[in-house]
């Protein structure tokens, strides 16, 4: 495989790719919004800054199985065809997990424009897991009028 630019992989797939979901919907000018579920876009958002698949740096946040919380980093290693991925468990408390997620995405300059996306994500699927474990009560939807 041959190494060329984020940019360019951007500009090859943001039109068309397998993960590119289009809903109709209410922006301002198109009518239409897009959205993208590749791994490694923490807020599912079509754009070159949360692209999983554009950049050779990116960060994720996810649910296991078992109700753990998953922080995993990507970043393009000297051969071309691999990319070096790490997971690590972020299952202590709340204030630990800011921390860790700080420390990965600011503090050795890896990816300082995701943080707040980081700790949003990570927000929900910590009130997921609470849920999923039954430390804390699902809230019913409400569904229009009654």
């Amino acid at each position: 495989m041959v190494a060329c630019s984020d940019q360019l992989v951007w500009e090859l797939i943001k039109n068309n790719n397998c993960f590119l979901k289009k809903v109709n919907g209410r922006s301002k000018r198109s009518g239409t919004m897009r959205f993208s579920v590749e791994k490694g876009n923490l807020r599912s958002l079509s754009s070159y800054k949360h692209s999983g698949l554009a950049n050779s740096k990116t960060v994720d946040i996810s649910c296991t199985e078992n109700n753990q919380a998953v922080l995993s980093t990507k970043t393009a290693s000297k051969s071309a065809s691999r990319s070096a991925s790490s997971e690590i468990p972020i299952n202590k408390n709340f204030k630990r997990v800011v921390k860790t997620i700080g420390s990965h995405a600011v503090d050795n300059y890896y990816r300082p424009d995701l943080k707040n996306d980081a700790l949003a994500k990570y927000s929900k699927v910590y009130q997921a897991n609470r849920a999923a474990n039954g430390v804390k009560a699902v809230v019913p939807v409400k569904k229009g009028r009654n």
